[in-house]
């Protein structure tokens, strides 16, 4: 099962949209982990304000918005 990972940060209503959108994408295909990039000096150097970040390992799969058709791709399904 593939990681996914959503850099996100509290209160943030893009975050919350782009978690609503992933759940039903990802169910049974993939984990995803939401970490708060306030909780490390690291993240909130790599991603600040474009939060929310989702990514594959090192890559950036979407930026703010959902990108549903690179998530398909990551997931191997056809959009």
């Amino acid at each position: 099962m593939l990681d996914l990972v959503v850099y996100s940060r509290r209160g943030c209503h893009l975050c919350e949209l782009m978690l609503e959108e992933l759940v039903p994408l990802c169910r049974d295909r993939a984990t995803i982990r939401v970490v708060d990039v306030d909780s490390r000096h690291d993240w909130q150097a790599a991603y600040g304000n474009r939060i929310p970040v989702l990514c594959h390992g090192d890559q950036e799969v979407s930026v703010a918005r959902l990108d549903r058709d690179a998530v398909l791709a990551v997931l191997g399904a056809p959009p």
